[in-house]
């Protein structure tokens, strides 16, 4: 486990977030910083970011999956970043509907070793017009 909490806490860094360990993995939680109201109202809990991985194998590939909250005018290019990096894009769809801004959810997964999964992540969050950040309560 003293491995999978260090391999966890490596994946946790790469993304800027905090690692919350699970009985088979990681996951690491962050929101997106930008204003979204929903029906009129300001809402923080409709833009979140939740990258994990699980079923570590003895060759250090794991089940890796995100769900990133994009704008739509964000779609093209982070969606050709995780694409051009080998990562499958699974789904992309709303949530939500009156939000303003109009948001996204894109899902993407891989099985590879885990670190690698997260930087190319990182990678793409920099097509983004803000990074993720992590929770203040976390």
């Amino acid at each position: 486990m003293s491995n999978l909490k260090q391999l966890g806490d490596q994946f946790a860094q790469i993304l800027n977030g905090k690692a919350k360990m699970e009985k088979n993995g990681c996951s690491v939680s962050l929101k997106r910083s930008f204003n979204v109201h929903v029906q009129g109202r300001p809402s923080h809990s409709v833009i979140p970011v939740g990258i994990s991985f699980e079923s570590l194998d003895v060759n250090g590939n794991a089940l890796n999956l995100g769900e990133i909250t994009l704008l739509e005018q964000e779609i093209p290019n982070f969606t050709r970043s995780v694409v051009g990096q080998g990562l499958i894009v699974s789904a992309l769809h709303n949530h939500w509907i009156f939000a303003q801004p109009n948001l996204m959810y894109l899902h993407i997964q891989s099985v590879e070793p885990p670190l690698s999964f997260a930087r190319k992540v990182a990678n793409a969050f920099t097509t983004l017009t803000s990074l993720p950040i992590q929770e203040k309560n976390e």
